[in-house]
């Protein structure tokens, strides 16, 4: 049965409470990241980032780092942008090649700020963040996150920001220069034009990922996989096979089961459609 998944605000140092209108905040939290874990049949998490600050420059181990050092899975993951102020930025990657001392001196300094590949962003934009990729995200931006379940997090610089409890914020220099790639890479996807309004946006060993402009009725064909959709924009109804019309709002997600296609009903909406390869 298509199903609402249930959503977990958290509080990050970096966040704000602008956070409408893809997560309700009556109370003006300062809120940073919202987390949309589906059913065991998908180990993927969704994840809407709101920023008002740059987040720390961090970077994710791959499958078999992660599996020897966390048993957890690396960290592959998507970001879709949904808003940017003016002049807001991601870094991704590095300018120039270093070498590991290379990066831990400029990590130790601070000098990796300057040294990371930073880009300025606009809405619609998405970007492919392979584990390894060292990455940065700047203020002011609302983004779409999609990632293999998994939060193992490596940071290399974080501004000298200090915890709740007044304690700098714990640096992971180490797997961090074990795991980073040292060569400058990686710009914005280049989106693929489907059939039925629909947009390949990442295609990778762990997701793959369209755009769906629904303007009236789209229909989202079944997979062999269970899939998400993630509502960006609009309202109206999801009509799945079993279960009837259910009304969506922006900023939800759903799951829907392996082999259900789903119809999607709105005067203007917009979609991510995300799922196992």
């Amino acid at each position: 049965m298509t199903v609402r998944l249930p959503s977990t605000s958290h509080y990050r140092i970096w966040g704000t409470a602008e956070t409408e209108p893809w997560y309700r905040n009556p109370n003006r939290e300062t809120i940073g990241e919202v987390w949309f874990q589906a059913s065991d049949s998908v180990p993927l998490l969704v994840k809407f980032l709101f920023t008002s600050d740059n987040l720390s420059v961090q970077v994710h181990p791959n499958d078999e780092y992660a599996a020897k050092h966390h048993q957890s899975r690396g960290k592959t993951e998507m970001w879709h942008i949904l808003r940017a102020e003016p002049g807001a930025k991601i870094a991704f990657g590095v300018r120039v090649p270093v070498t590991k001392e290379e990066l831990r001196s400029a990590a130790e300094s601070g000098a990796i700020v300057d040294l990371l590949h930073w880009i300025a962003v606009q809405p619609g934009e998405t970007y492919f963040i392979p584990a390894g990729t060292i990455h940065a995200i700047g203020g002011g931006l609302v983004i779409c996150e999609v990632q293999q379940l998994s939060d193992i997090t490596y940071r290399l610089y974080d501004y000298k920001r200090v915890d709740k409890d007044g304690k700098e914020r714990e640096l992971h220099l180490d797997h961090s220069i074990e795991v980073s790639k040292l060569e400058p890479g990686g710009a914005a996807q280049v989106v693929q034009q489907l059939e039925g309004g629909r947009e390949l946006l990442v295609d990778c060993p762990y997701f793959r990922t369209e755009r769906l402009v629904v303007k009236g009725r789209a229909t989202v064909p079944a997979r062999s996989k269970n899939l998400l959709c993630i509502a960006l924009e609009g309202e109206g109804n999801i009509a799945a096979e079993a279960g009837g019309d259910q009304p969506f709002a922006v900023g939800e997600t759903w799951e829907v089961p392996a082999g259900e296609s789903v119809e999607i009903s709105s005067q203007s909406a917009v979609f991510l459609i995300s799922s196992e390869p």
